[in-house]
């Protein structure tokens, strides 16, 4: 995880720095009889595990994980790599994955790392998060470093989150970096426990942490990912989003088979200003940002295919909600102003829970959600509340996320402007 240190401000102590931890970096434990002994060292300890994972993210196409540290009391900590072996990761790291089904897991930011822990067959009974601990409580920054700071007093080094942890072998200064990831977490859940505890909010915590355990992120995915295409906004007709999808696709294609980032096979703004100007030789694409250089004016040929492509496509392009919900908000008063009367209403009111109960709005309810509750809203011939109610329960909302915004979003939309 990516993570910075945070300035003290006037009113704050210095941290006490924590730049190395205090038994020292671990030897990375890569083979099975390496990785054995590793499940058997954590079998040996007590209480829950503090578990990380690194990635390669803007590097590899892959979200795989290149490096996985756990830490649990009475057993220190470990780091694991599970790809250096060249064997199955899942088949290597099973005797871990069966210690750690003995107790709580505690992660910092867990949605960024269950997904690649459960491709190597981990995934949590029990999940703790720090992060999101820290957004309930409502801390200000919720960052490792800002966390570690404020309820343990402890300064956090400059960190190699972003790094390319694909990289072997890895620097000793990375490892030292990812030992310290996990050295302080559990003295952290049990420091921003009590901090929730305080505010009433301890059950509120457990509902969040349950329902990110059983997630499934494989299926959060939208279906039109080539729409997430930064930029996509500046392409106004039909034929130059058919050429983003058509440049997308070939770069995905390619990223996935080298195992490369797709943004450092072509950036978005190269498929964005393709898609825009619609060149059809290869002067006019190597003419364009990017297109220019040696390794683009070498696949300049396979790049105008795509565009081609694209011009003779008669697949239909639906709209973007007809697959991933409203369009964006900005659109709203033009084509929909009952729906953007009614989402100006909704923010009024869950701003007002937001600062009454010390939690972002976000994490009272999706934004998400709520655009589509204002969006799809019709008149209701039952009560508004158990018509909302039930929309926000299909819709995932936690029931301690219902019981404070049903009632407000139910006088809200009932007072916002009707449907013509």
């Amino acid at each position: 995880m990516s993570e910075q240190i945070t300035e003290s401000t006037a009113d704050e102590p210095e941290p006490t720095p924590l730049v190395h931890p205090a038994d020292g970096v671990p030897e990375v434990s890569v083979t099975a009889r390496q990785i054995g002994a590793a499940a058997d060292q954590l079998a040996g300890g007590r209480g829950p595990f503090a578990v990380d994972a690194e990635r390669a993210s803007g590097f590899r196409y892959s979200n795989r994980a290149y490096l996985i540290q756990i830490r649990r009391a009475g057993a220190g900590t470990v780091l694991i790599d599970p790809v250096g072996a060249g064997e199955d990761p899942a088949a290597l790291l099973r005797p871990v994955a069966e210690v750690l089904d003995d107790d709580e897991w505690i992660l910092h930011a867990a949605d960024q790392d269950l997904a690649c822990l459960a491709e190597v067959g981990m995934w949590p009974k029990a999940l703790y998060d720090t992060e999101l601990a820290g957004r309930l409580a409502g801390f200000d920054r919720v960052n490792l470093a800002a966390m570690v700071q404020r309820l343990l007093g402890l300064g956090l080094a400059k960190g190699h989150g972003a790094a390319d942890w694909s990289k072997r072998p890895l620097p000793a200064d990375w490892l030292n970096y990812a030992a310290l990831d996990v050295e302080v977490l559990i003295e952290l859940r049990d420091a921003v426990a009590a901090e929730l505890a305080d505010q009433g909010k301890t059950d509120w915590a457990a509902q969040e942490f349950n329902h990110l355990r059983i997630t499934d992120f494989a299926t959060t995915t939208r279906r039109d990912r080539w729409r997430r295409t930064s930029g996509i906004h500046k392409v106004r007709d039909r034929r130059g989003l058919a050429a983003v999808r058509e440049l997308w696709t070939v770069r995905d294609r390619i990223a996935a088979r080298r195992d490369i980032a797709p943004g450092r096979i072509l950036p978005d703004s190269a498929i964005i200003a393709a898609a825009v100007a619609n060149p059809t030789t290869v002067e006019e694409l190597i003419a364009l940002p990017v297109f220019g250089g040696p390794k683009q004016r070498r696949n300049a040929q396979m790049w105008l295919g795509a565009l081609a492509t694209a011009r003779d496509s008669r697949e239909p392009l639906e709209a973007p909600e007809s697959n991933s919900g409203p369009p964006p908000p900005s659109r709203w008063s033009r084509r929909k102003p009952e729906a953007a009367a009614r989402l100006e209403a909704a923010r009024a009111a869950l701003s007002t829970v937001s600062e009454r109960v010390n939690v972002p709005t976000e994490n009272l309810l999706t934004p998400e959600l709520v655009r589509r509750l204002c969006w799809d809203w019709k008149p209701p011939s039952a009560e508004i509340t158990t018509v909302i109610e039930e929309f926000l329960a299909e819709g995932g909302a936690r029931p301690w996320q219902r019981e404070l915004t049903v009632p407000v979003l139910g006088a809200a939309l009932g007072d916002a402007a009707p449907e013509r």
